[in-house]
């Protein structure tokens, strides 16, 4: 075992493995209704349009009600609080199945994204009170690995739960119950740090909401990476929305018998399998090259995205001409994506000082989601639908015969609109490229007022007047 390892106490690997179970079923219960999409549209006679809703709507929630938990998460016992949201978001998943209008089924999806807010703002600071340094690293990447392995097994789920069962609704019922099991773990198993515990910064005290949002604000390497995260948002809820019903459309036109092929199956393990392999990547990569450049982690979320744009550029050109080409291409093109996932949580916790880390957390998923998938799956959708009326007078004129619902049209349209994700992939490396240039100074920054550094001594630090008066909002001691 490495010997960084043998640093943790039994104690602190019931938790991270407690934490990771939740975050695991977390994200199971999100993308299980992605994995029975097509079955939810034909049940509830919807387009591609409210398709995207249904998760546009759970975004909305999710980032809407994260900064009450941060800031609560920043000030009261962190245990009680996820156990809150873990109740609701199981209650009403369970609930939402059996609902039999598109709307009454819209509404409680927004209200499972209501409790699973808490969780994501909150877990992740327990951890950062934890352990420090490469610790913290790898266990963020092991908490961060329930991301694309849960994504995954939620497509999972709900195609075969769908299948065995015949019906879409027994995909939503299994969440619920792992959620109960999940809420007696953390409350029994999970002990309650005290914030900055293992990094020594316990003397510094809160500071009020608007003090901490204008710190914030103020971080430069903290906004230019969360300006990264949101385009790895955006890009990953349209993909993870629309990927399998855009693959089962192309297969569909090679003549292959999309039930036999288990699309949703075959992408659910791509997705777990590059996420087994793209997180802890991305933190050995972090942790190796760290050493030698303090400006490492931003570079390397950088290059991920700019690896993975043309890969899915050309996995979404080749869907209809060679389903093996295409698998091969998505699964690298998810790897170097998912490098990004536990070094961008791992920039957030070193850049900003310990009671502020909750409020950061919200920050970061409000401003990620807001901008990112919050809006993605439903503007892929819409996009779609309108370019309906562009492919098919183009398809008519070469002598194909459709209609706006004929396979070809629609695979096209969904083509032509998934093709905004490989712009907004460049455009996420551009700010991670631009975050490395602040990012060793607010580092040194949290450093010295996690060890009691005074105001003056970050004038060492900071090169221009602008920045060493801001060190009052920053330190907060």
């Amino acid at each position: 075992m490495p010997s960084d390892f043998r640093q943790i106490r039994r104690n602190e690997w019931v938790t991270i493995i407690i934490l990771f179970f939740i975050n695991l079923i977390n994200y199971m219960d999100r993308f299980t209704v992605a994995g029975m999409l097509p079955e939810i549209k034909d049940d509830f006679k919807i387009g591609y349009d409210k398709s995207g809703l249904l998760q546009t709507a759970f975004i909305v929630s999710y980032m809407s009600f994260a900064p009450l938990f941060g800031y609560l998460g920043d000030r009261h016992n962190r245990k009680i609080l996820m156990s809150i949201g873990i109740f609701l978001w199981s209650m009403t998943t369970f609930i939402g199945s059996y609902m039999k209008t598109f709307e009454w089924f819209l509404i409680f999806r927004a209200m499972v994204g209501i409790g699973e807010a808490s969780y994501s703002t909150i877990a992740p600071t327990l951890i950062s009170d934890l352990f420090i340094k490469n610790v913290r690293s790898k266990m963020l990447a092991l908490f961060y690995f329930a991301i694309p392995v849960g994504s995954g097994m939620g497509y999972i789920l709900g195609g075969e739960m769908s299948r065995a069962t015949g019906s879409w609704r027994w995909g939503l019922r299994i969440t619920p119950i792992l959620g109960i099991i999940a809420i007696m773990l953390l409350l029994c198993g999970v002990r309650e740090p005290m914030r900055g515990e293992r990094e020594g910064g316990i003397h510094i005290t809160n500071t009020g909401w608007l003090q901490d949002i204008k710190a914030l604000i103020k971080n430069r390497s903290f906004m230019l990476s969360t300006a990264g995260f949101t385009c790895v948002s955006f890009v990953a809820g349209a993909l993870s929305w629309w990927a399998p019903t855009y693959l089962q459309l192309g297969f569909k036109l090679m003549g292959n018998d999309v039930n036999t092929l288990n699309v949703d199956y075959k992408f659910g393990l791509i997705t777990m399998i590059s996420g087994l392999v793209g997180v802890p990547l991305g933190s050995f990569l972090a942790q190796k090259f760290r050493v030698y450049w303090s400006s490492t982690d931003p570079l390397i979320c950088g290059a991920g995205l700019l690896i993975s744009s043309p890969l899915i550029f050309f996995a979404t050109i080749t869907a209809d001409s060679n389903a093996t080409v295409c698998f091969i291409l998505i699964f690298i093109g998810q790897v170097a994506l998912n490098l990004n996932w536990a070094i961008v949580a791992d920039i957030l916790l070193y850049v900003v000082i310990p009671t502020r880390r909750s409020s950061a957390e919200a920050f970061q998923i409000t401003f990620a989601h807001a901008f990112g998938d919050a809006g993605s799956p439903y503007l892929v959708g819409l996009l779609s639908e309108a370019l309906k009326f562009v492919v098919l007078p183009s398809l008519s004129l070469s002598g194909t015969i459709v209609n706006l619902n004929s396979d070809i049209v629609e695979f096209r349209s969904l083509q032509y609109a998934l093709f905004i994700t490989i712009f907004v992939e460049i455009l996420g490396a551009l700010f991670f490229f631009f975050s490395a240039l602040y990012i060793e100074k607010d580092k040194a920054l949290v450093e010295l007022a996690i060890t009691g550094g005074t105001i003056s001594d970050s004038v060492h630090i900071c090169n221009d007047e602008t920045e060493s008066e801001s060190q009052d909002d920053t330190f907060g001691t």
